[in-house]
């Protein structure tokens, strides 16, 4: 299977946090009003935007699958998948 990341342009984000109701173990919403990924340890929010990349195991299909809607879902399009 492919190596599947995901990350936020924290310019585009709403801060709805439709992405967190999706897929809490990606995403979060910081005291900013503004989504981020992370890792369960590390959370990409320094500096945020595409250096800060989440991979999604492949043995977790249902975690890509959520990454997947939230990113449909999201009002301010600011979720992007990157897969290789």
């Amino acid at each position: 299977m492919a190596e599947f990341r995901v990350w936020i342009d924290q310019d585009l984000c709403t801060g709805d946090g439709l992405c967190v109701d999706r897929c809490p173990q990606v995403f979060v919403l910081l005291e900013d009003g503004i989504s981020y990924v992370h890792d369960g340890e590390w959370i990409g929010n320094d500096p945020g935007q595409w250096d800060s990349l989440v991979a999604v195991p492949e043995e977790l299909p249902e975690i890509r699958a959520q990454v997947i809607e939230a990113a449909e879902v999201c009002p301010g399009e600011c979720i992007f998948i990157e897969v290789e």
